[in-house]
């Protein structure tokens, strides 16, 4: 039988804290797979995030931050030097500077609400948005049959 390592997709999702913990606490195998950048997720309070990315040597008009359905994609590419106005000879270059991707999973009621730069971390912040729909709500309980109809129940909200 084969050992599946799932926890790649479990560290890159936000908003799902129980489940990720259950399932990577039973499924845990250790791939020893690097990632770049690498990356903290920090809850802040209640509803709210901050994913923290190492992203040194990028420039702020080198990273682009994008939110498609429910997936959040961060993306880093390094300008060509002589497009940069740098003109530089290395001698050691231990800083990676090379392209990446890194994809997280948002729960459908995590929204981004802004991103900063400042040495060399990419802050990107995340709340907890949930809809007045999908939101706890008391419901009266009626004594006869009318109060259970659709507009006895409005008249009864109100």
């Amino acid at each position: 039988m084969r050992a599946f390592d799932i926890s790649p997709l479990l560290r890159s999702s936000i908003g799902y804290e129980n489940l990720n913990r259950l399932v990577e606490f039973a499924g845990r195998v250790d791939g020893g797979e690097t990632g770049y950048p690498p990356y903290n997720i920090e809850k802040l309070g209640d509803g709210a995030y901050r994913i923290a990315m190492a992203v040194a040597g990028f420039g702020q008009d080198e990273l682009d931050l994008t939110v498609q359905e429910n997936t959040l994609v961060v993306t880093g590419a390094a300008l060509p030097e002589a497009e940069a106005g740098e003109e530089r000879v290395f001698l050691h270059r231990g800083i990676a500077k090379r392209a990446f991707e890194r994809r997280f999973q948002l729960a459908d009621t995590i929204k981004v609400t802004g991103a900063s730069y400042a040495h060399g971390l990419l802050n990107i912040e995340l709340v907890r948005e949930v809809p007045e729909h999908k939101k706890p709500r008391k419901v009266l309980i009626g004594t006869s049959v009318d109060a259970v109809q659709p507009t006895s129940v409005k008249l009864a909200a109100e």
